[in-house]
């Protein structure tokens, strides 16, 4: 905590308190981040539950790409009313219903008995989770001014590689209970990793609040405190936002170009949480399922250790385009060894590279769309909605197929890989011409309040 203490307002321009803000870092963060967790357990799950069920069901690596692919269609076809649907009714609200209703479809996953019945499954599952995470990144922006957005984003994005890292050592374990009361081992693992999803979404009724106004833990004064920065920051957004139409914005150069990046972000994302459990296998060739789900989650462990510090030197320095750019840069070479060398340990570093830099360029990303620069406070639920289902419904529902083809094409993953290389690059070259054309309101001097805000911030 005391990272996360330490420099947390990098304006020193603006005289606040910070204490209110490590206020809701330690009631709101940790929560959020086993949302998280318990959320990203599906992705995990499929990725494990392959080793077996892939031969069990009869899919061939494009049939079980496939299942991906479905699973972001319906997931991208509802991002944006899953958002605007949020902003109307509040967080709380729908956040628990997106827990409980992905935890039911995720479990029913087990019952999948084919190519086509696992198509069906995985489509409502897509569906029901829709929205969870741009919707959190949106609730995130009514808690936190942007000083400490980077590190709000990093300690709750963390929740990905860390439930990489709990999911792949809990996978590999729950795969050996193959047999136990007739059942298969994959669909123990979709039964067990998907209840707590439907508990936690409960809670959300109980614990979450729609906003700082709401919230019965926070004194008038922190409540007030809260208010005046995020009114600090909405008249700077404010002053250079202005008379822009909300349609204009999305449709706006940098809004499309955030998308295509982020489509290439996402395909090394995806890319890590689908194939490497596999790959880790063919490395690893002739251990258990537990050593495999071992392997697995090191590099993960690795990444969680890494991102809060990546995040730190981001808001240290006022500083989000070449964290984001050398962070995919750092993915793509490691794709690259996993692609070039034959011996185990340099893959495997290659893999723990690519887990790195893939998940410190998200944590960054994501204060592009939240920057006035970009969007307005009116556009931002459509458009980092907007932006979450392009990657999404690009690099998620396209990577998993184009990967899964290749490699039943030619019996390896070199091919698949060498696109997702292609794509990062790609994703790499948009963030650099949005940082040629514009300045992320981050790196901006922030105005001086006016007084009627400090009266309010002293209280």
């Amino acid at each position: 905590m005391a990272m996360l203490q330490s420099g947390m307002m990098a304006d020193a321009a603006v005289d606040v308190d910070d204490t209110v803000f490590r206020k809701v870092f330690q009631r709101l963060i940790w929560f959020l981040f086993i949302l998280l967790v318990v959320s990203f357990m599906d992705r995990i799950n499929i990725a494990f539950a392959a080793l077996t069920m892939n031969k069990e069901l009869g899919l061939s690596a494009a049939a079980y790409g496939m299942s991906f692919t479905v699973f972001y269609v319906t997931y991208a076809l509802f991002e944006v009313p899953s958002n605007l649907v949020l902003a109307r009714v509040g967080a709380r609200l729908w956040i628990a219903r997106i827990m409980v209703t992905w935890g039911l479809a995720s479990a029913a996953t087990m019952f999948a008995t084919g190519a086509w019945s696992l198509y069906a499954i995985r489509a409502v599952v897509g569906a029901a989770e829709a929205g969870f995470l741009p919707g959190i990144l949106l609730y995130l922006t009514y808690w936190f001014p942007r000083s400490c957005r980077a590190r709000a984003n990093a300690l709750f994005i963390m929740g990905i590689p860390a439930t990489i890292a709990i999911a792949s050592t809990l996978s590999g374990f729950i795969l050996q209970m193959h047999g136990f009361l007739g059942l298969s081992g994959w669909r123990w693992l979709f039964l067990l990793e998907g209840v707590p999803a439907v508990v936690l979404g409960i809670l959300c009724l109980f614990y979450l609040d729609d906003g700082p106004a709401e919230a019965r833990w926070l004194s008038e004064t922190e409540k007030g405190e809260i208010a005046s920065r995020l009114e600090h920051d909405r008249a700077l957004e404010q002053s250079t936002a202005t008379q822009r139409g909300i349609m204009r914005q999305l449709a706006s150069r940098n809004v499309v170009l955030l998308s295509l990046a982020y489509f290439g972000l996402v395909t090394s994302l995806n890319a890590n949480s689908t194939w490497v459990p596999q790959i880790v296998g063919g490395l690893a060739h002739g251990q258990s399922y537990a050593v495999v789900g071992m392997l697995t989650a090191l590099p993960a462990i690795l990444t969680v250790a890494v991102m809060p510090l990546w995040g730190a030197s981001s808001d240290r320095r006022n500083e989000r385009d070449w964290h984001v750019r050398c962070a995919m840069l750092l993915a793509a070479v490691g794709w690259l060894l996993v692609i070039s060398f034959d011996q185990p340990q340099i893959r495997y570093l290659g893999l723990v590279l690519v887990s790195m830099g893939s998940f410190c360029a998200l944590l960054t990303f994501w204060t592009f769309p939240a920057s006035n620069a970009i969007l307005s406070p009116e556009a931002r639920p459509a458009g980092i909605a907007l932006i979450n289902c392009a990657g999404i419904g690009g690099g998620s529902a396209v990577g998993p197929l184009v990967i899964g083809y290749l490699k039943d094409l030619t019996g390896s993953f070199t091919a698949g890989l060498v696109y997702v290389v292609a794509m990062l690059i790609a994703g790499l070259v948009c963030m650099a011409i949005v940082a040629a054309h514009t300045r992320v309101a981050a790196t901006q001097p922030l105005p001086a309040l006016p007084d009627r805000a400090r009266e309010g911030i002293i209280g």
